[in-house]
C-alpha cells in the first residue's frame, strides 16, 4: 500500500468516526441496528415505548446534585409566559401609546404595578438562574459525552434567554430603555460581515423608533418565546433519554 492511499484510509476511518461520535452524541442507538442487542437498545431509546427513562442513576435523585437549577428556570419561564400574556392585553407598541400605558400599570389598572414587577423580576431570575444551571452543568461533568447534544441544546437555550431579556428591554419606551438598545444595537452592527444587515433587522431603520419597537415586541412575544418552548420540550426530553442528569459513569 502507498503512502497515499494510506493517507487517504486514515483520513476516511477518522471521517467514520467523527461521523459516529455525531450520530452518537444525538442518538442512543445505532442508525442500523445488526444484533440482538442492538436491536433491543433501539427499542428500549424509542420516545414511543419510553416516555421516561429506561434508568436513572442514584445519585440523579439526590436534591444536591442538581440544586433545583433546571426546574426553577422553567417556572420562571413559566410565570413569564403567564404575567407577559396578563400584561398584552394591556400594553399597545406603539411609540405615541408604549410609555403612556406603562405609567398606567402603576396607578390606573387593578394589580398592573404587581403584574410588571413580577415579569420584571421574573426576567432577572431566569437569567440568572439560567447562567447558574449552566455552571452547575459544567462544573459536575453533565456536558461531557454522551450529553453534548443535550449541552448545545442548552447553550441556545442560553442565548435565547438573553435575547429575550434585550428585547424585552426596548417595551417601556421610556430614556433608559432608548439608549440601552441604541448601544445594543450599535455594539452588534460591529459584528463581522453581517453587523449592518444584523442591526437593520433589528431596528428597520436607521434609529430606534417605530419600527423598531414593533420588531421588538413581536420577537418578544411570539417569535422567541415559540421556538424558547420548543427548545425547552427537547432539552427536557433528551434528558429522559440520556438516562436522567448526571452522568452515569459518576458515583
Amino acid at each position: 500500500m502507498s503512502v497515499q492511499q494510506a493517507s487517504t484510509t486514515a483520513a476516511s476511518a477518522a471521517t467514520v468516526g467523527l461521523g459516529r461520535r455525531i450520530w452518537g452524541s444525538i442518538f442512543r442507538s445505532p442508525p442500523l441496528p445488526r444484533t440482538e442487542l442492538e436491536r433491543s437498545q433501539s427499542v428500549a431509546a424509542n420516545f414511543f415505548f419510553h416516555i421516561h427513562s429506561a434508568k436513572v442513576h442514584e445519585r440523579t435523585l439526590r436534591p444536591s446534585t442538581t440544586l433545583g437549577l433546571g426546574l426553577f428556570t422553567l417556572f420562571s419561564f413559566v410565570i413569564l409566559v403567564v404575567t407577559g400574556v396578563l400584561l398584552m392585553f394591556y400594553y399597545v407598541p406603539s411609540p405615541e401609546q408604549a410609555y403612556q400605558r406603562m405609567l398606567d400599570l402603576r396607578g390606573a389598572v387593578i394589580f398592573g404595578t404587581f403584574l410588571r414587577n413580577l415579569h420584571r423580576w421574573g426576567a432577572h431570575a431566569m437569567v440568572g438562574l439560567a447562567i447558574l444551571h449552566m455552571m452547575r452543568v459544567f462544573l459536575t461533568g453533565g456536558h461531557k459525552a454522551p450529553r453534548e447534544f443535550n449541552w448545545v441544546i442548552g447553550v441556545i437555550l442560553l442565548l435565547l434567554t438573553l435575547f429575550l431579556s434585550f428585547t424585552g428591554y426596548l417595551l417601556p419606551w421610556d430614556q433608559l430603555a432608548y439608549w440601552a438598545i441604541m448601544v445594543g444595537t450599535s455594539i452588534a452592527g460591529y459584528a463581522p460581515f453581517i453587523g449592518d444587515q444584523m442591526r437593520f433587522f433589528l431596528l428597520g431603520d436607521d434609529s430606534v423608533g417605530r419600527e423598531a419597537l414593533l420588531r421588538f415586541y413581536v420577537l418578544h412575544v411570539v417569535v422567541l418565546p415559540a421556538v424558547l418552548t420548543a427548545l425547552i420540550g427537547l432539552h427536557f426530553w433528551r434528558i429522559r433519554k440520556d438516562g436522567g442528569l448526571a452522568r452515569p459513569d459518576e458515583p
